[in-house]
């Protein structure tokens, strides 16, 4: 019996089954094309007690991690959002060469980068060897390893406690939500901060964001769900600041009890807003899997009319997310010819379970195809400029969520 991973309550509610799909990193050499795919349900609950959504651990930490697809670096946008942090956290905290950083889950260094520059002692922890071997080259100190209560307390013993941890999309990574919040309090100074992106449920909720949706991903959190997590591990959330990453995100400020004090008016008033939307009961899940049916029936139409009609069509971007949709609307190479993608680790392999070649990027421009599917949507107004040539030959961006639309990128407008 399948029980919640938080407060082990086994009343768990169907929120969307999406059906099942490879893990979403697992990308394809040419060798492996004629080799089996290992497929694993894709079926996100929420658990009525404590309104944590999540994902059965059917897939472990170390089978994705160990070696990873993703090197943070390759997004422009999401650098310069690393940076804005780390200067407001300068700020916020008054850190100065005295202080200690650790960030978890460091990848190839994107974030600790800066705090290098400004002469801030810092530490990553990050398990995959090949991205933190990427930070290393670029002289960001970085340990091999996962989170854990012993990982925390090496590492305060070897470098003291942290005046700052931050944890940016990996909380809704680890499994074992219990041991790593343990673990975040392990490293942070009993006067420290701890923060934490990561995607915010009433957003993928609202906009349908449900190709997010992957087994990396193991819960989704509200503010609220994620106040009893880290609470589990005796830190409390003091503040929420609402951002526009991956779509919507939620920026958490915790502290140890000790020393947390009372929240602040805009944490309440976005947990006010999770209450509206009816995400603390069943309610506000009722409409969301209809609203994935409208997604795929939209996009399919789209790309067998394209098909039909002559039409060449191709994606940009090989992300997580875009492999949940493909998979979930059952797009093979004879609707997307290929797709692209910046990370030359993914150059001449090929997506998991679809099985579409991902090329580079100046593919495009040589083959001048009459539609670019955007499948890191989230990066919208980065890539509409990024790709604003494909306008040139009369080409067309189209973006999937929340809803279909087709866009012209000299014009900036939506042409269906």
């Amino acid at each position: 019996m399948l029980t919640c991973r938080l407060c082990g309550s086994p009343s768990l509610a169907d929120v969307a089954d999406l059906g099942a799909t490879p893990p979403c990193e697992k990308f394809l050499t040419g060798e492996q094309l004629d080799e089996p795919e290992t497929n694993y349900p894709l079926h996100l609950r929420v658990c009525t007690e404590c309104w944590l959504a999540q994902l059965p651990p059917l897939i472990t930490p170390e089978e994705t991690f160990t070696e990873y697809a993703y090197f943070s670096s390759y997004s422009t946008s999401w650098v310069e959002h690393a940076e804005r942090f780390v200067a407001g956290a300068v700020q916020r905290l008054a850190l100065d060469g005295d202080s200690f950083v650790v960030e978890v889950a460091s990848n190839d260094g994107y974030l600790l980068q800066h705090v290098v520059r400004r002469g801030i002692r810092c530490l990553g922890v990050e398990p995959s060897e090949n991205v933190g071997q990427a930070a290393r080259d670029r002289a960001v100190p970085t340990r091999t390893a996962f989170l854990d209560e012993e990982t925390a307390g090496q590492v305060r013993a070897h470098d003291g406690p942290a005046d700052l941890v931050v944890a940016n999309n990996v909380y809704a990574h680890i499994p074992d939500v219990l041991g790593f919040t343990r673990g975040l309090r392990g490293l942070v100074a009993d006067d420290g901060w701890v923060s934490i992106e990561v995607q915010h449920l009433l957003t993928l909720i609202e906009r349908t964001q449900y190709d997010t949706i992957y087994h990396e991903h193991f819960q989704y959190y509200t503010v609220a769900s994620a106040q009893r997590a880290l609470a589990t591990g005796g830190l409390r959330v003091v503040d929420v600041e609402l951002l526009p990453t991956h779509g919507g995100s939620i920026r958490l400020w915790a502290r140890p009890d000790e020393v947390a004090g009372e929240p602040s008016e805009r944490m309440l008033d976005v947990l006010a807003r999770e209450k509206t939307a009816g995400l603390h009961e069943l309610a506000g899940y009722a409409e969301f899997g209809r609203r994935i049916a409208t997604v795929r029936r939209e996009l399919l139409g789209f790309l067998v009319q394209a098909a039909g009609e002559g039409r060449t069509v191709v994606g940009y971007g090989a992300p997580g997310k875009g492999n949940t949709l493909l998979n979930h609307c059952g797009i093979r190479p004879d609707l997307l010819a290929y797709t692209v993608d910046r990370n030359p680790y993914k150059h001449g392999r090929f997506t998991p379970g679809t099985r579409i070649p991902v090329l580079a990027p100046e593919r495009i421009a040589e083959d001048r195809p009459d539609y670019v599917l955007v499948l890191p949507w989230n990066l919208r107004e980065e890539l509409t400029e990024q790709l604003s040539y494909v306008g040139q030959w009369g080409g067309r961006l189209v973006f999937p969520i929340p809803r279909l639309e087709v866009v012209d990128p000299v014009r900036m407008e939506v042409a269906r």
